[in-house]
């Protein structure tokens, strides 16, 4: 890796990465604006995939599309962000901030534009699939804006707060999207958004980052690594994504892309195992640091997912909307922001489990608080356990984040490896945790439904006056007996449905729990070895010590 312009810094204004900015002092007024257009960039570029995850019903009813076709956007968008930073990095690093920035926000800006003009599930994929490499430029791009706003001893706060603030987008797209959806209907959504894009590249135009360091890094073998490892991981990211909703064992596709991505992955990570100057450091990747740091953020993750498949999911079957739901995801927000400011004001770079089991522990109270619903159960009642689950969601994250960084920080040359598995890890663990668990709710509510539904016979009194009952209610639109008792029965068959969803969410939600727990423990129990392993090598080295004076 050959620099390009050779620069002298200062101490406190060396870039931390290659292809990060330098850091020199700024005046107080800089420092707020950059914390602002920071925190501006970081929501925008969270925000436009969250609009469409948590509107895909409108959305779907829009385009005219069936739910197979309309999984097909929220899945276009992870299978180009997940492998975003293989080629964004070494972009950054040869070519400088200032024309990736720019070039960020401007195709951002332009995508958003397109899908004004998206009328058909194809075309809406592709945006979905652009916005995806966007999206992952700006995440990075905000944290960068974020790091100029504090003073260098507060440098991990910085980023405690950045990598925070581009996790809210969900919370505030179920707050303000109704409202979007009643002015413009989707296209409502994507003005916004647009807006947001404009006012972010305006903002970055007037306010740029101070300039970095620039090298040649670009390598002709490095596209023979991107195509192999960004193709198979894409084809993962479709196998999680829609393998529930066209079920596992029933296309024949999901098992050619699961077995494409295996051959792929492997050839890929074979060949950065072999190059001379990898793109991605497989050796450092698989010592047991970063191995434990990936699968404990993929266990996080998972965890983290009772929100998104356990309480909206929930709601969503007992037939609320996200105008119903807009009260909960307030508190959400506000546990979200909580946790980026308890995070940021007690991030220590040697403490990195604690804030995890921190986390663990609010998603497992916040758990078994869900895992007693009933078909009576609303929004007021899970406010206090979605409260701890947004806390945890973003206090746990940039700890885990600087669990790396300090290694990063000291050979320099991994960066790119480690910003790749931290980012496949997040977007694969979501994936994985909504795949196992949302498959988990479907088998217990056949279970249930098999049990509710199995003892159920006409000669039961009960059986038959909850059908009567159900018949009576049509008895002056419906005038054949026949026809009402079928509606009575529809409305037996019904109501033990939504029973059996019921019982199967608690399911879920006492999963979570055991994964929170397992996770906690295997924490605990890294952690103990470790200290043991350090007391052992302490007290050799003061034996050997005292051997050794005469």
């Amino acid at each position: 890796m050959s620099q390009v312009a050779p620069r002298e810094w200062l101490p406190h204004e060396r870039p931390l990465f290659p292809g990060s900015p330098s850091t020199p002092h700024h005046p107080t007024w800089l420092r707020w604006a950059f914390g602002l257009t920071g925190a501006l960039v970081a929501i925008t570029g969270s925000l436009g995939n969250a609009m469409v995850t948590t509107n895909l019903l409108q959305l779907q009813g829009s385009l005219g599309v069936t739910a197979t076709e309309i999984a097909w956007l929220p899945a276009a968008y992870v299978m180009t962000n997940v492998s975003a930073n293989l080629i964004l990095i070494k972009f950054r690093q040869q070519f400088g901030l200032r024309l990736f920035t720019e070039i960020s926000l401007v195709l951002y800006a332009l995508v958003t534009f397109g899908h004004l003009f998206v009328h058909g599930p194809g075309s809406a994929i592709a945006v979905r699939a652009a916005h995806g490499i966007v999206g992952a430029a700006l995440t990075t791009l905000g944290v960068f804006y974020m790091i100029q706003a504090l003073p260098a001893q507060h440098r991990l706060r910085a980023l405690a707060i950045g990598i925070g603030v581009s996790q809210i987008g969900a919370p505030i797209a179920r707050v303000i999207s109704p409202d979007l959806l009643e002015f413009g209907e989707w296209r409502g959504l994507y003005l916004f958004e647009l807006g947001l894009a404009l006012l972010s590249l305006g903002a970055v135009l007037l306010l740029r980052l101070p300039p970095g360091d620039r090298y040649k890094v670009f390598e002709r073998l490095d596209a023979l690594s991107i195509t192999l490892l960004s193709v198979g991981m894409a084809l993962l990211c479709a196998v999680l994504s829609l393998g529930r909703i066209v079920w596992w064992r029933e296309a024949p596709w999901i098992g050619w892309c699961l077995a494409g991505s295996i051959v792929l992955v492997v050839a890929g990570v074979a060949v950065e195992h072999f190059r001379t100057n990898p793109l991605i450091n497989t050796r450092w990747l698989s010592s047991g640091l970063m191995l434990r740091l990936g699968i404990a953020i993929i266990l996080l993750r998972m965890a983290l997912s009772e929100q998104s498949v356990g309480a909206v999911g929930f709601l969503q079957a007992m037939g609320l909307t996200n105008e119903q739901m807009r009260g909960l995801f307030a508190v959400v927000l506000l546990g979200c922001i909580i946790g980026i400011a308890t995070s940021a004001m007690t991030v220590r770079p040697v403490l990195t489990r604690v804030p995890a089991l921190i986390a663990l522990t609010c998603i497992l109270i916040g758990a078994l608080m869900d895992a007693y619903s009933s078909n009576l159960t609303r929004p007021p009642q899970l406010m206090v356990s979605q409260f701890l689950i947004g806390f945890g969601s973003t206090f746990f994250l940039a700890p885990a984040l600087i669990a790396g960084v300090g290694s990063v920080i000291a050979q320099p040359r991994n960066l790119i490896s480690f910003f790749v598995m931290f980012s496949i890890t997040q977007n694969v663990g979501a994936l994985f945790g909504s795949a196992f668990l949302s498959t988990f709710q479907v088998i217990r509510e056949k279970y249930h439904s098999s049990q509710l539904v199995e003892p159920l016979t006409l000669l039961d009194p009960l059986v038959a006056a909850r059908i009567q009952s159900g018949a009576n209610v049509y008895g002056q639109a419906v005038t054949d007996p026949a026809l009402r008792n079928a509606q009575g029965l529809r409305q037996l068959a019904a109501a033990a449905s939504r029973e059996a969803n019921v019982l199967a969410y608690n399911d879920v939600y006492f999963a979570i729990a055991a994964i929170a727990v397992m996770t906690m423990i295997w924490l605990t129990i890294v952690a103990t070895r470790a200290r043991l392993q350090a007391r052992r090598e302490r007290r050799l080295a003061a034996l050997a010590t005292a051997g050794s004076t005469p």
